[in-house]
């Protein structure tokens, strides 16, 4: 058994392919926010199209990692 110590952080990031990571993440968002703006330079189209993107990267950013840790679904993966 391991000690306190001796056991590594668990990270829900550990068991996502490399397109579904924290900086990919950030990168497809802020790139088709910034997108939107260079492209049409229009106001209420870039809050349009940044409204469901900060949405999808809030909850995969903030949300989705805390609800992995506290279901228990990786202890079992942890071994």
């Amino acid at each position: 058994m391991k000690s306190v110590s001796e056991k590594k952080a668990i990270s829900p990031w550990n068991y996502k392919p490399w397109w579904c990571q924290p900086w990919s993440i950030l990168l497809t968002g802020t790139s088709l926010i910034g997108g939107s703006w260079f492209l049409l330079k229009t106001v209420w189209i870039t809050v349009l199209v940044a409204i469901p993107l900060l949405a999808w990267m809030g909850f995969f950013l903030l949300v989705w990692p805390r609800l992995m840790l506290s279901s228990g679904a990786l202890d079992s993966h942890s071994d």
